[in-house]
């Protein structure tokens, strides 16, 4: 089972990076999306542009009584969504109810019953500790993917990232295999990205062109991978998949 967590900037195009990358897995692949955003609204466009009940509002409402079916959902091409969820607005530590998600799959053998080939993380990046750190500890992933722009904002969050990563690679944790530029259309954007992951020892992995294509998708509740897949920017992310799906055999393309 290869786990990959995907990291980046809040509003950086990350959980569309993630599903569609889930979507084009999913052509040869079994894989399962796990949103590790208090928003839960990581795998909707998988879903028909439905948000499902999270790991944290199961809890709530069904407590001890909670079973498998509650928390995973089939998505396009069978794709298995959960949304670990957050706490009530004002209430609790976001972080902590990550952890809380993950310990209940693995007390309902979630990976052990779907046998997934691949498992997604989709985890926000603005912050990297507690529960947000989680899917980089304890073995959940064993690979991170940073996605980015040429914004300031992203780059730095970026960089606070693969110094967290780092940080728990020494442990033997997850590593870092390079960056996914989402483009923004930013100045010099290219540039940008390419002097940071030099600076930074990183590899742009794959280019996702901006692209009209994206937002029609998600206007209808899809991925690009489902609504319009001999697009353009439907190309970025089959060769994103293929960069990904090396990883099971052991290449070192990341």
């Amino acid at each position: 089972m290869l786990k990959v967590a995907i990291y980046g900037k809040g509003g950086i195009g990350k959980s569309t990076t993630c599903s569609n990358l889930a979507a084009a897995l999913s052509k040869r692949y079994r894989v399962m999306q796990i949103g590790c955003d208090p928003k839960a609204d990581s795998t909707k466009n998988l879903l028909g542009g439905k948000k499902i009940c999270s790991v944290l509002e199961a809890l709530r409402e069904t407590g001890d009584e909670i079973e498998l079916k509650d928390l995973v959902h089939e998505g396009y091409g069978g794709v298995l969504c959960v949304e670990s969820g957050g706490p009530m607005p004002g209430v609790g530590c976001a972080g902590l109810g990550i952890i809380s998600a993950f310990q209940k799959l693995e007390e309902l053998e979630a990976f052990e019953i779907y046998r997934p080939d691949i498992v997604l993380y989709d985890v926000l990046g603005d912050v990297v500790c507690g529960g947000f750190a989680m899917p980089i500890r304890d073995g959940y992933a064993e690979h991170v993917l940073i996605v980015t722009s040429g914004e300031m904002m992203a780059l730095f969050a970026a960089d606070n990232i693969n110094r967290a990563v780092k940080h728990f690679e020494k442990r033997g944790y997850a590593r870092v295999r390079g960056l996914i530029l989402n483009e923004r259309r930013v100045k010099d954007e290219r540039a940008l990205v390419e002097r940071f992951a030099e600076e930074s020892g990183l590899n742009i992995l794959q280019t996702i062109r901006r692209s009209d294509d994206v937002q029609r998708a998600e206007e209808s509740g899809r991925t690009v991978i489902e609504a319009f897949p001999d697009c353009e920017v439907a190309a970025d992310y089959f060769a994103l998949a293929e960069l990904v799906a090396g990883l099971m055999n052991g290449e070192e393309k990341v």
